[in-house]
């Protein structure tokens, strides 16, 4: 099918993705005029594949250390070294595959939507029936249509914008995403959800352990953006870290210390937990969940508070001790 509109230029970033960067390089290079791969440290062969391909690579030095926000930048900036007149870039992960027709309604809102600083879609997991982690994550991809409080890393943005606010912030070793959109939503722009299906992604969770890890990433994230901007007026992320520490550290701890002096009394404030879990249920069913989805949903929100709240409490110490955490890998 012929397309009718394409976008300035695409940034690819990844690590190790092998066959699915490959996928990922043919979809967005049917429709951008210009692709940049950058690579952070892979030893599987992605550069050279991707040289392959004629895609503009990139590979990030291992001496500074690998951050998605530091791929992110570095690439925009080839992309506008080859394309100075650049006025939409795509984002993309090297696990995604983007379908042709998410690029002529992406550059079609920002058109009509000045005040639009970046726009995304429904992203699918490819194979959500695999694992339950996968389906959750096809579940976290499912948010509302609208204007939003952030994006993740698949979506359309305009260049001037991210220029003008400094880019992505690249100390961020996790969370850089709402981060940038929080900036730019600070300057009076529009972060834009819009009723149109984006790509495919490929989490390839299929351990318990994966999805552990991929949660106390969750939990850096949220401790490591409520420290650096949680004073403004929006609060960023301030509750979702005091959420994690209280329901993953303070009340876990208070009913098992206190167990002995109150003769166990203190362990009855575990059913705060069923609760908890009822509660995101209910939330889960508004949405538009199936029930066993909501069920499931609701499950490991309530269980993700207590790798949430470790690597909270881990970026913490961190700061104190100067020790700060490098990449926080699930794959």
């Amino acid at each position: 099918m012929e397309r009718t509109a394409r976008i300035d230029g695409c940034v690819v970033i990844g690590r190790n993705e092998g066959k699915r960067l490959q996928t990922c390089l043919k979809s967005v290079g049917r429709n951008a005029d210009w692709v940049v791969y950058t690579d952070s440290g892979s030893y599987d062969g992605s550069p050279g594949m991707a040289r392959a391909m004629g895609v503009h690579t990139v590979e990030l030095d291992a001496f500074t250390p690998f951050t998605a926000a530091r791929g992110r930048n570095t690439g925009l900036e080839r992309l506008l070294t080859i394309c100075p007149s650049a006025e939409t870039v795509q984002f993309v992960d090297g696990d995604c595959e983007l379908f042709d027709s998410w690029f002529e309604q992406a550059r079609g809102t920002l058109e009509k939507r000045p005040d639009v600083a970046a726009v995304f879609g429904r992203l699918r997991e490819r194979h959500p029936e695999q694992s339950l982690y996968n389906r959750l994550c096809d579940m976290e991809w499912n948010t509302p249509v609208g204007e939003a409080a952030a994006c993740g890393g698949i979506a359309m943005m305009r260049v001037r914008a991210l220029r003008e606010c400094g880019g992505f912030d690249e100390g961020l070793i996790a969370g850089e995403e709402p981060e940038l959109c929080f900036r730019l939503r600070q300057k009076g722009l529009t972060i834009l959800r819009i009723d149109a299906d984006m790509g495919w992604h490929d989490a390839a969770m299929t351990r318990f352990a994966q999805w552990w890890k991929r949660s106390v990433r969750t939990g850096h994230a949220y401790a490591e953006c409520s420290r650096r901007v949680g004073e403004s007026g929006e609060r960023f992320w301030v509750r979702e870290t005091r959420s994690v520490g209280f329901w993953g550290l303070l009340l876990p701890a208070t009913a098992v210390l206190l167990a002995g002096p109150t003769a166990l009394w203190s362990l009855g404030l575990l059913a705060a937990y069923p609760a908890l879990a009822a509660r995101t249920y209910r939330f889960a069913r508004r949405r538009g969940f199936t029930r066993a989805d909501s069920a499931l949903y609701a499950l490991f929100c309530t269980l993700g508070k207590f790798p949430q709240a470790w690597g909270a409490l881990t970026y913490r110490t961190g700061t104190i001790t100067g020790q700060h955490r490098r990449l926080i890998e699930y794959k």
